[in-house]
């Protein structure tokens, strides 16, 4: 029998093994960690650190970058008139319109897509996720061709037999039209991963809960999301407007390869990412495009911010 006095030892020597053994699964975690850590580091923290320091200097890409203080940022809000006037409203405005219409649409269809049986789910999921794996070359020549400006373009031969115009309209390379066909393009390719994610949140919403709500008197499918479905499945209601939030923003490629030019005409559809595009890659303007990508950095995580204190974990 194990006397009272040799229990504070045997307490002692089982937190030294628990400590070790805690220890060992630290380094083990850390070890398998490792390949992300130096991956993460080196494609996404050393690039926003070297961007962070470019756009403070003047770098042409030929000569060494020289330092010039603030005056990219001096530029940016005072004397760069395409920004201010074009590039700056159209990125808000894209994003406005097509991150909460999309991340709406998304949990709609993957609500709707939850009551359906599970084999039919599945066809109807893969389609919908399908045009969001499109390469984005190959759906703009798509859309190029329903959009096309002479009368074999598919929606200016539908209009002309309608007798709703007369001649046809030059669609992408007309300011008038040219935002809102980027803004139905890119909804259209908008069921990604965040919508699986959603998806994946809604089936996983235990059932019981359901049951109990009804027999303490919900009574409607409406409340029954409200009170039930979207608090159970933050997580993925984060992850989902996080990835909007990346998508929306880092949008820009659409409307070069509809108009087939960058600018776009009258910077009609030129958003952030085609303003940073023109002057790192054609102007040769590598410290300005810098600067241009910390404000866009910053923007897309002031609106990361938002989306976590709406869905994120309270404490």
């Amino acid at each position: 029998m194990t006397s009272i006095k040799a229990i504070p030892s045997k307490i002692k020597s089982f937190f030294k093994k628990e400590k070790a053994a805690f220890k060992s699964d630290d380094k083990a975690a850390y070890l398998y960690s490792l390949p992300y850590i130096l991956l993460f580091l080196t494609f996404i923290i050393i690039p926003i650190l070297f961007a962070i320091l470019l756009s403070f200097t003047t770098f042409n890409m030929v000569s060494r970058p020289e330092a010039n203080g603030l005056n990219n940022f001096i530029y940016l809000l005072t004397s760069d008139e395409e920004f201010m006037k074009h590039i700056l409203p159209n990125t808000i405005k894209f994003a406005c319109i097509v991150g909460p219409t999309g991340y709406i649409l998304s949990f709609i269809l993957a609500w709707a897509l939850s009551q359906l049986p599970h084999k039919l789910r599945t066809v109807l999921a893969v389609i919908l996720y399908t045009p969001s794996l499109t390469a984005g070359i190959t759906m703009s020549v798509v859309w190029k061709v329903f959009f096309a400006g002479d009368a074999s373009g598919y929606l200016n031969y539908i209009l002309m037999e309608l007798g709703l115009i007369i001649e046809p309209i030059v669609f992408l390379q007309s300011s008038d039209y040219l935002f809102t066909i980027m803004v139905i393009v890119t909804l259209w390719g908008s069921m990604g991963v965040g919508f699986l994610a959603m998806l994946a949140g809604i089936l996983n919403v235990d059932q019981e809960l359901y049951e109990a709500a009804y027999i303490d008197g919900m009574k409607s499918r409406f409340q029954e999301i409200i009170y039930i479905t979207i608090p159970s499945m933050k997580p993925q209601m984060l992850f989902g407007a996080v990835m909007t939030i990346v998508g929306t923003f880092s949008a820009g490629a659409i409307g070069v390869q509809l108009s087939g030019s960058n600018p776009t005409p009258n910077y009609a559809g030129s958003l952030i990412v085609n303003h940073i595009e023109d002057y790192g890659f054609i102007r040769y303007d590598m410290g300005y495009a810098a600067a241009l990508s910390l404000v866009l950095l910053l923007i897309m995580y002031f609106f990361s911010q938002l989306a976590w204190k709406l869905f994120g974990e309270k404490d």
